[in-house]
């Protein structure tokens, strides 16, 4: 087992990485709470897979194990899914020692963590991602959220998890989409943090898509470990954690065109790196090489490397509800090199410029 620690202190908790976790009571002893209640919130699809599972494996460790099941998909993380987590806690009569468990991908993993920071001002919560995206970004660093009709993720709270229990087994059950989708924030942490692990990713990345064991304990554990990094350093994304949304603006800003559950977050991630790096070339930070070499990646993946047109002021209206904006001028996540990400603006024309040259052909 790989365990990577996040250092925020008396908030500090690991990270645990292995094949197995899921049936292994003891990878769950240091949240135990004998006298309290565990409530394992899912949904529809991974439930039948691994609830049960779960539920084991934390019996030894709570007085009852509760389940609250959602449906699934990215259009539910909205206020009235996150009220059946409440109404679960409520109308089992749930108190301060109530420990939360989020058993899925991101988007359980968001709306139980803001469920756990809101529930009695806060108890506490676990993450157990059963995604590669998850695995390796947003079940680590605490930040809670749910999504609004004009920006993603823009109601929420920084909420840290006791516990990550990442179960590298649950994997081989994810449609190839979906690990697909997981591969752009694996992408992502090696172009704006390590350019070896950039290289390692284009030889290794047709095992991590056959779900190669060994390559996905690598993957997983670098970008832990990379992200651990930077949450240490700035929790609240005051500023160096910014640089985790690289291709984050335009991909939000892709899936709330789209409508929510359209286009993967993932998908929307890998079309947002491409038009990134190419505004980075445009602005004379990257070098045009290597925004092919970035892009090449990304496709091999099988993710989009093309944008939808949503239209460009349809664009340039929802970069402006992006949490990096400030005082109406949209910042994004640039490339002055790999493993040097900057935060910048840049003009409205060569974002345009961008966008008009990646988007998506009709008879493609």
């Amino acid at each position: 087992m790989t365990t990577v620690r996040i250092a925020l202190g008396d908030r500090a908790y690991d990270i645990r990485i292995a094949s197995g976790l899921l049936d292994d009571p003891t990878a769950f002893a240091a949240v135990a709470a004998p006298r309290a209640t565990a409530l394992i919130v899912t949904n529809t699809t991974v439930g039948p897979l691994y609830a049960a599972r779960l539920a084991a494996s934390l019996a030894p460790h709570f007085a009852r194990v509760l389940e609250c099941v959602l449906p699934d998909g990215e259009e539910y993380k909205d206020w009235s899914t996150l009220n059946r987590i409440f109404d679960a806690l409520l109308g089992h009569q749930c108190d301060r020692k109530t420990t939360l468990f989020a058993l899925g991908g991101g988007v359980i993993g968001d709306m139980t963590g803001f469920a756990a920071a809101s529930f009695m001002r806060g108890v506490p919560f676990v993450q157990v991602p059963t995604t590669l995206l998850a695995q390796v970004d947003s079940s680590v660093g605490g930040k809670t959220a749910i999504n609004h009709p004009l920006g993603k993720n823009m109601i929420g709270a920084f909420y840290q998890p006791r516990l990550v229990v990442a179960d590298l087994a649950t994997l081989h059950t994810l449609p190839q989409r979906e690990l697909a989708a997981g591969m752009a924030e694996v992408i992502k942490h090696a172009a704006i943090a390590d350019v070896d692990f950039l290289a390692w990713l284009e030889s290794h990345v047709d095992a991590l898509m056959a779900r190669d064991d060994r390559a996905l304990a690598e993957a997983v554990a670098r970008c832990c470990r990379i992200k651990s990094d930077v949450v240490a350093q700035d929790e609240t994304e005051a500023g160096l954690r910014a640089i985790l949304n690289f291709g984050h603006t335009f991909g939000h800003a892709i899936e709330a065109g789209m409508g929510y559950g359209n286009w993967l977050h993932g998908e929307g991630v890998g079309a947002g790196m491409v038009l990134a790096a190419d505004l980075s070339v445009r602005l004379g930070l990257l070098a045009a090489a290597d925004a092919q070499r970035l892009e090449r990646l990304i496709a091999r993946t099988g993710l989009p490397v093309r944008a939808p047109d949503l239209g460009a002021g349809r664009y340039a209206e929802l970069m402006q509800v992006d949490k990096k904006a400030e005082a109406g001028e949209v910042r994004f996540v640039l490339l002055h090199g790999f493993g040097r990400p900057v935060l910048r603006a840049a003009p409205a024309d060569a974002v345009r410029a961008s966008i008009a040259a990646h988007l998506q052909r009709p008879d493609a």
